[in-house]
């Protein structure tokens, strides 16, 4: 059998026509893979665990479905999505994964991250990323009310698309050494991540590769894998 990785759904009320489109790909593509690995920014924004919102709430139902019906779910942190917990698992039915995280696919040890450790030129996020992962500043923002967890989370994404639009493309793009590092101190031959939005294959020479996952917007994306061969595959989103 195969398995199924995506990533950067980025689900949200405001585009429904995504959430049904992730519907119908666990109900018509997922149940006949072995595994599906989600390797962050699922949510456009996950709140915490105790979220009550409509949304939240069918698609950790939706994803149990899957789990329940044997096929294997696993999560990983995004950079919109860093709060998921134990609660999440259990409502879903998913590991919650390491990031970076190493399987084997296709016959090869492949390394599986959500990508936004390797923007190492993104000084500014970077720092960021650094304050957001930090379990004492977590503690602290799930301390507060959800209503107020959803006014900073708007906040946090207008600062995001603010500071994104006047960053150069390269820079929010992985670094090629930091991409190198990390494949050769894990022992890795493929590595697997999105974060991006620049799905593609891309030879890194001595038969390495890396696999770049899209983002759901106009397309579907998702990468199936099997004991021989490795395909990234796109549909559209109507």
């Amino acid at each position: 059998m195969s398995v199924l990785f995506i990533s950067d759904l980025h689900l949200d009320e405001s585009r429904p026509e995504v959430t049904e489109a992730f519907f119908q790909f666990l109900q018509e593509r997922a149940p006949k893979a072995e595994a599906l690995y989600i390797l962050g920014d699922f949510f456009e924004v996950w709140i915490g665990d105790d979220d009550d919102a409509p949304l939240a709430l069918e698609v950790q139902q939706r994803l149990k479905q899957l789990s329940q019906n044997g096929t294997t779910l696993y999560i990983m942190h995004g950079n919109r999505d860093f709060l998921y917990g134990d609660q999440f698992c259990e409502n879903s039915g998913a590991t919650l994964l390491a990031d970076p995280t190493l399987i084997n696919v296709a016959g090869k040890p492949c390394l599986l991250m959500h990508g936004d450790s390797l923007c190492t030129d993104d000084a500014e996020y970077m720092a960021f990323r650094q304050q957001a992962r930090n379990p004492a500043w977590q503690a602290q923002l799930l301390s507060q009310p959800l209503e107020a967890r959803r006014q900073l989370a708007m906040q946090l994404r207008q600062q995001s698309k603010s500071m994104s639009a006047m960053k150069a493309d390269d820079i929010m793009d992985v670094n090629a050494e930091a991409v190198a590092n990390i494949m050769e101190s894990q022992q890795a031959e493929i590595l697997i991540h999105g974060h991006t939005h620049r799905p593609a294959q891309h030879a890194l020479g001595n038969d390495k590769e890396r696999w770049v996952l899209g983002d759901w917007h106009d397309k579907g994306w998702c990468i199936e894998a099997d004991e021989h061969s490795i395909r990234l595959e796109s549909w559209s989103i109507a």
